[in-house]
């Protein structure tokens, strides 16, 4: 079977973007392409799969399908990457699409050197830990200890469309992507959860070390730029409005006096083609 696919990134967190207009693809072929295409060594190599299919109530329905072939609820830089792509296919500027848990809106700001500058609501953050969800009997898990491995350390937990936990740190110089895999896997986490290490730079400014579930460290995340901020403003650490710094550049979040979190970054095409599942 012949796949139809458009590959972008944002801040080098890639994804393979697939139309139902050119293949309707079911949950499990989408999860054996996924595994498949997104190999780096025998498929095309990327973070996940963007689906973009009909949808009643938005412009499209978008569904993630993580590298490992799981599911997830949304993605801000997916989001992103599929608002640059339609600005590509027809010109539209603004776009609405039916995410796992809402509708989230896109907009296309302006062209950039390399692709574009896209803006895109993610919603209300949730921090209830029964909607997280995480299997606790405290109701909010902001600054509260995680154990693991007989070790405990304080971590902020949320929901921003998917979960996430956030934990601040004084530096990078530790082995930060095992303790992500091992906190994505804790028990407490029945849909596992995001990572994101912070370092507080200013009241402005975050520097992060994104740990993502299903892909692992992938040099960015939008969703995990936007849990940094909104735990950072629960802890009184950061404002509302801040960059947050990634190994690859920044995005910018606005956690507004709305309680709507907006996340503002770039995207950029690399290539398209046919790939053979």
């Amino acid at each position: 079977m012949k796949i139809n696919y458009y590959k972008y990134h944002a801040l080098k967190n890639d994804f393979l973007v697939v139309e139902e207009s050119d293949q309707k693809l079911t949950s499990k072929r989408l999860e054996n392409l996924a595994l498949s295409a997104c190999n780096r060594r025998s498929g095309i190599g990327a973070d996940g799969i963007v689906y973009l299919s009909e949808s009643k109530v938005a412009d499209f329905k978008i569904d993630i399908y993580n590298a490992d072939g799981s599911w997830a609820e949304k993605s801000g830089n997916g989001l992103r990457i599929a608002g640059y792509h339609r600005y590509l296919q027809n010109n539209q500027r603004e776009f609405s699409f039916k995410t796992g848990n809402g509708i989230d809106r896109v907009r296309y700001i302006k062209k950039t050197k390399e692709g574009g500058l896209l803006m895109t609501e993610l919603g209300t953050p949730e921090f209830d830990t029964k909607l997280i969800p995480i299997k606790s009997q405290i109701k909010f898990m902001i600054n509260a200890p995680l154990e693991l491995e007989g070790y405990s350390f304080p971590v902020t937990c949320l929901s921003v469309g998917n979960p996430h936990t956030v934990l601040l740190v004084e530096n990078f110089d530790f082995d930060w992507q095992t303790v992500g895999f091992d906190i994505e896997h804790h028990k407490i986490f029945p849909n596992r959860t995001n990572v994101e290490f912070v370092k507080p730079i200013s009241r402005k400014k975050l520097k992060v070390a994104d740990w993502e579930r299903g892909a692992g460290a992938t040099g960015s995340s939008g969703t995990g730029a936007a849990a940094a901020v909104c735990a950072c403003v629960m802890l009184g650490i950061c404002n509302r409005e801040c960059e947050v710094v990634f190994e690859n550049g920044s995005l910018f979040v606005n956690y507004n006096d709305k309680n709507i979190v907006e996340l503002t970054g770039p995207a950029e095409f690399i290539s398209s083609g046919e790939y053979e599942l």
